[in-house]
């Protein structure tokens, strides 16, 4: 490529996530022209409920893309379009306006375990869903959760005219187009990646009807900004909108994993190992998933639903980090729980910690876990339960792993996300893993991987692979033999808690639910 003009074009990827926005521009090389990033809360009104306000994230991605075209305008800088990238697994009741009746639920709500409990009795039932939609039978799926509604909160249900999610929410609000990408749709429970439609007889099973859901697109469909979506952001009516794909199938692209045997890997909030694949793969034991990137690739992988979340737990809960006195202090909390954690040795002197505080997905598929720390003695302290959590976080990766690797050879694993600010942590996934993990020089990986798909929607580039010489290693890190031994010893114990727990995992749970 020869764009080195200063009016060089670039698209702006907007990763919307669970907990907050961030627009960013690049060059269609990969460079990171300028960005904005804005928040909002995750409600908890309840136990085992995860819910956002719809409006109050359009809001946040139109002050994010307001303000990164601004500053493009002061750059000088060509903008070619915006792409979308979202969150998977949302969904809301829409009205015959296309509004939402009730907050979105997230990829955390697990008010539907009960449902998924009952499915889960039927083996039959839950493997012929699973090879059809490569998404096992969980409480994170829109499935679950449309069922959940029918059973209890009939008149809401009935009001109900649409199925909606975060991505066809937003998209709609810009284009005034109502459809949903392929990525989105396949993260859903409910559509067919075999034949590539929604499943009629999965939806007649959540007792819905196929009018009731949006038209599926490619994700590299693109929309036209409306004129009053324009007055909003500050830009021309008839803009580019390229729909584009799930936040976690994105990272692959955003951070150059896109050949046979390449993996992402990411801790946020929650965390996930992923891989490509020509074709939908699913696994004998139901422990991955299988999602849409483009038209003629797929992603299987596996999330877990406990990852940063679980360390800022500690932080506030354990460490009482949280306030404003180490901000006067111009400490980073994290810093010194990292600090704290790096004087202990690998295997926190034998303290194991379950992190599943919000139940599991991959590999598990269990709403009904809890997290617990196992092996307490007299010399543990909290630096040993914060080295404890990042372990037992990349554990629970190591988890899918094992899953992964029996669709083929690992030949290389680059990271994103937030825990990549840690040496620490970074060197224990190298460790548990026993696999040299590579830290990128992009760890923005789905905002770029949503600029790539508007790219390709505008010819710039071909494929996504063409993203595999854009991005290159910041530092590796390889598995130390000492350490190595130590977790595999601890993991197998980390394995077997799991095993022989089980129907007290279930029993506490429901304790926890009539307590409340």
């Amino acid at each position: 490529m020869t764009m080195n003009s200063a009016n060089q074009a670039v698209w702006i990827g907007v990763d919307v996530g669970t907990t907050g926005v961030r627009a960013i521009a690049y060059t269609a090389e990969g460079v990171n022209v300028c960005s904005s990033e804005a928040f909002y809360p995750l409600l908890t009104p309840r136990p085992d409920w995860a819910e956002e306000s719809p409006l109050q994230i359009y809001e946040a991605v139109v002050s994010v893309i307001a303000e990164t075209a601004t500053q493009l305008r002061y750059k000088n800088k060509e903008l070619s379009g915006i792409a979308l990238s979202t969150a998977m697994h949302s969904f809301a009741g829409l009205d015959e306006r296309k509004e939402p009746l009730m907050d979105m639920q997230t990829w955390a709500d697990s008010r539907s375990a009960g449902v998924v409990r009952e499915m889960k009795r039927d083996e039959a039932l839950c493997r012929s869903f699973y090879e059809r939609t490569g998404c096992p039978i969980h409480a994170c799926y829109p499935l679950a959760k449309i069922i959940w509604l029918r059973r209890n909160q009939p008149e809401l249900f009935a009001k109900m005219k649409f199925v909606g999610s975060l991505k066809d929410y937003i998209f709609y609000h810009l284009t005034g187009e109502w459809v949903l990408d392929r990525s989105s749709a396949s993260t859903s429970g409910l559509y067919n990646e075999r034949v590539l439609c929604w499943d009629r007889e999965i939806m007649a099973y959540a007792g819905i009807a196929e009018s009731c859901m949006p038209p599926v697109v490619s994700t590299t469909y693109s929309g036209s900004l409306t004129g009053q979506a324009a007055a909003a952001v500050g830009l021309p009516a008839g803009l580019p909108v390229v729909i584009g794909a799930t936040d976690g199938v994105l990272v692959n692209v955003g951070i150059g994993a896109v050949n046979s045997g390449q993996l992402s890997g990411t801790i946020g909030t929650s965390g996930a190992l992923r891989m490509l694949t020509k074709t939908p793969k699913t696994d004998r034991k139901m422990r991955t998933w299988c999602y849409n990137l483009t038209d003629d690739m797929w992603v299987a992988g596996g999330a877990i639903n406990n990852g940063g979340m679980i360390l800022r737990w500690v932080r506030d809960k354990i460490c009482h980090y949280g306030g404003s006195a180490l901000e006067s202090l111009d400490i980073d909390p994290y810093d010194l729980m990292t600090m704290k954690a790096a004087h202990i040795e690998p295997g926190a002197d034998g303290l194991i910690c379950l992190p599943y505080f919000t139940g599991e997905r991959a590999p598990y598929w269990n709403s009904e876990l809890r997290g617990m720390f196992f092996g307490f003695s007299l010399n543990h302290s909290r630096s040993h339960m914060i080295r404890a959590v990042m372990e037992g976080i990349c554990y629970s990766l190591n988890s899918v792993m094992l899953a992964l690797k029996e669709f083929g050879a690992v030949a290389d694993i680059r990271v994103s996300g937030s825990f990549t600010k840690s040496e620490l942590w970074l060197q224990i996934l190298a460790d548990i893993l026993g696999e040299a993990i590579t830290l990128p020089d992009n760890s923005e990986g789905a905002a770029f991987g949503a600029a790539v798909l508007g790219f390709i929607s505008n010819g710039q580039l071909q494929t996504i692979a063409d993203t595999a010489n854009l991005v290159h290693a910041k530092k590796i890190y390889t598995p130390q033999a000492d350490h190595v031994a130590a977790y595999e010893e601890l993991y197998g114990i980390f394995e077997r808690i799991y095993d022989h727990l089980l129907p007290e995992f279930a029993a506490i749970t429901d304790y926890q639910k009539k307590r409340c």
